[in-house]
């Protein structure tokens, strides 16, 4: 059975009275910011809706101004509750969120693009050639498709950019320059673009040639928690001249909550995509990569400087939120309730096999498709066949994983649908020896770490 696990009680370092330290989660369904004191406790956490624009065929896009506004928006919000609570002040803030989306600005540092959303199906109109196709997964140790950023370099290339007049930014690098920072990369971010060579580290010159872009299109990489400069825009001014720093791709920040680096563990991240994460001391090489990409499993850096992970997701999350909204259910009081009426159910159901049957939570896919063949189902039974669904798809992961590395023995489950019974009852069927956290911010909170390790020269992780 899992067990759960409560919010880390433990100093990060002791520091003075008088600052506290942030971290930003940039979310693909809400943007999260949790302030901590000098022990890693919670001081004050808010959240705003990720201001995204839907278009035709599932399209997905966020303007520069929507996603600046809603930080500076979330700042302000924060503000005036810490104004409530202390007189003390933000020294540091980490920012961390999803990968594969991102914004092309100029020399100026001018965004000339909009964000695409890691989940938006468009893809360049010009098919990458064979050549590139064969090599791909075995040098960037990503599946070539239309989540990964070189399709979506290649989609505003085909619009007519040119990309070897522009620069690359990730959400979270490009959010960490608007507040004042400094024009880089982060690893565990840009490793998820497709741009890097994951043995060396290093820009892919081939794919770099093929988008007609030259190394100049990726600015200066740095590690997780390194310095990025000082707020210097107009911020509130509890967060004014605050220390900044990218704490990297959300999943593997969301780790970081607990230190958990435990090469023999599953950690499962459930938020929009449900994410499964094993870390390893080194890269598998070309041909590991290659079987596994083809599985839609990938190897690419850790936040931690010099481990790698590999990472699998399943879309649970996104078809979950579109069970809830199929039900009616827009609050957290429906989702109690479905959550009772789901575990009033036993495991597989009360109806005939085959009565509903689920797809869309492969990790290309992502679509939720429901063949109804059977009277009297309800909303409940939906939401539990799409966690059997998930289940069936989690187990093809890790079967594949457990064939490059000897499977783990146990697992830890994070995440914002973490917190429902329902999901804890499903994955605990498939994932050894389950543990829960009971944090509701589990990225934001391991990124709020990071921001402390940076405000007072804590060392980093390893």
């Amino acid at each position: 059975m899992a067990t759960c696990l409560g919010p880390d009680s433990s100093p990060t370092g002791r520091i003075g009275h008088d600052a506290l330290a942030a971290g930003l989660d940039l979310g693909s369904t809400s943007i999260k910011l949790l302030v901590v004191d000098e022990a890693a406790q919670e001081v004050v956490s808010e959240q705003i809706a990720t201001p995204w624009r839907a278009g035709n065929a599932g399209t997905t896009e966020m303007t520069t101004d929507g996603l600046i506004a809603a930080v500076r928006a979330l700042l302000k919000k924060t503000s005036a509750r810490l104004e409530t609570l202390t007189r003390a002040r933000v020294s540091s803030i980490a920012i961390a969120g999803m990968g594969e989306s991102g914004i092309l600005i100029d020399r100026a540092g001018s965004p000339v693009t909009p964000a695409i959303a890691w989940f938006d199906p468009r893809e360049p109109m010009t098919p990458f050639p064979e050549r590139i196709r064969d090599e791909f997964s075995g040098r960037t140790g990503l599946p070539l498709g239309a989540q990964v950023s070189v399709s979506k370099l290649a989609y505003f290339r085909d619009q007519g950019l040119r990309l070897d007049e522009l620069r690359w930014l990730n959400l979270p690098e490009f959010v960490a320059m608007s507040l004042g920072g400094d024009v880089a990369l982060e690893y565990s971010l840009t490793s998820r673009t497709g741009l890097l060579d994951q043995d060396t580290g290093a820009p892919w010159p081939e794919i770099l040639k093929e988008l007609g872009a030259t190394a100049a299109l990726l600015p200066p990489l740095r590690e997780a928690g390194d310095a990025w400069g000082r707020a210097v825009a107009d911020l509130p001014s509890r967060f004014s001249d605050s220390r900044l720093t990218v704490a990297g791709h959300d999943h593997l920040v969301a780790m970081q909550a607990g230190e958990d680096a435990d090469s023999d563990r599953y950690h499962v991240s459930m938020g929009t995509a449900e994410v499964l994460v094993r870390v390893i001391d080194t890269p598998l090489g070309f041909d590991a990569r290659s079987r596994l990409a083809a599985n839609l499993i990938n190897e690419v850096r850790h936040v931690i400087p010099g481990k790698h992970v590999l990472v699998a997701g399943v879309k649970t999350g996104l078809l979950l939120r579109r069970a809830l909204q199929l039900a009616g259910i827009t609050d957290r009081s429906g989702r109690d309730r479905l959550d009772d009426a789901v575990m009033a159910l036993p495991y597989r159901g009360t109806l005939a096999d085959g009565g509903v049957m689920v797809s869309g939570a492969r990790n290309d896919d992502g679509v939720l498709q429901l063949a109804i063949r059977t009277d009297d189902v309800n909303p409940a039974e939906i939401f539990a066949a799409i966690l059997r669904h998930s289940n069936d798809e989690i187990a093809l992961l890790l079967a594949t994983m457990d064939r490059e590395l000897p499977p783990a023995q146990s697992s830890t489950l994070t995440g914002g649908w973490a917190s429902m019974r329902a999901v804890q009852r499903a994955r605990d069927h498939i994932l050894p020896n389950m543990s829960v956290s009971t944090r509701e911010q589990e990225t934001a909170f391991g990124a709020a770490r990071t921001a402390l390790r940076l405000a007072y020269a804590e060392p980093t992780l390893r």
